[in-house]
């Protein structure tokens, strides 16, 4: 019984020590951009946004974004994010654009947090209902790698691939670059205020050596042991 106890006791303290390992991982590293300018009405041309990661010394695991737009009308804006690699996803693309509502959504502004396993956020209106203010909350990208100028039931059936998936494995190091466009008339001036980016890497080498080797001790005890 006495056994038992002490081999258990040891697992215990090796899902421990994984869990504080994966924890610090987890947390990411963020980066923030104060824009604070509009987005031309109409232009597509639209604005370009680039911040510079370095120092991260493993590959991507996940990203975030976080919009703050304020204005305008959420429908009329195409963005995109840009990778250092080449990797590109579609944030924004006319959202709330389809056969049912070829006008997309009048609402004016976000304050979001777009992220991988969320509602989409083309479809945001079917999920909660803003009442006209700054959509906030947790989204998916729109990921619809479509023309934003598609006639409204192309909208419909386009796949939604164009996301943060395409960054997964890659090296995070170097320019990332928001554009953000408008591309209706008569909607209003949009801003945008800011944006940020979080990127969380997969654990570095040397973990999953200290994870191996914990499993290894733990079953190198239990034998001598029997």
């Amino acid at each position: 019984m006495q056994q038992i106890f002490k081999t258990t006791k040891l697992a215990i303290l090796a899902l421990l020590g994984l869990g504080l390992v994966f924890g610090g991982v987890a947390r990411g590293q963020t980066y923030t951009n104060n824009v604070n300018s509009s987005i031309s009405d109409g232009n597509p041309v639209g604005l370009a946004s680039t911040t510079t990661v370095s120092g991260l010394t493993n590959v991507i695991s996940s990203i975030q974004v976080n919009l703050d737009i304020t204005g305008g009308f959420n429908g009329d804006l195409y963005a995109y994010l840009l990778g250092p690699q080449g990797g590109f996803a579609v944030l924004l693309n006319r959202v709330g654009m389809s056969s049912a509502n070829p006008f997309s959504y009048s609402d004016a502004g976000f304050n979001i947090t777009l992220s991988s396993g969320a509602p989409n956020i083309h479809s945001y209106l079917n999920v909660t209902d803003p009442l006209g203010g700054q959509l906030t909350g947790t989204w998916a990208p729109d990921g619809r790698n479509i023309s934003p100028g598609s006639a409204p039931s192309v909208f419909d059936t386009a796949g939604t691939s164009a996301n943060f998936d395409l960054f997964a494995s890659t090296i995070p190091n170097g320019d990332w670059t928001l554009f953000i466009a408008d591309l209706g008339s008569g909607g209003g001036q949009s801003t945008l205020v800011s944006w940020g980016l979080t990127i969380v890497t997969v654990p570095e080498p040397q973990t999953w050596m200290l994870i191996a080797g914990g499993f290894g001790a733990l079953l190198a005890t239990r034998r001598f042991r029997k």
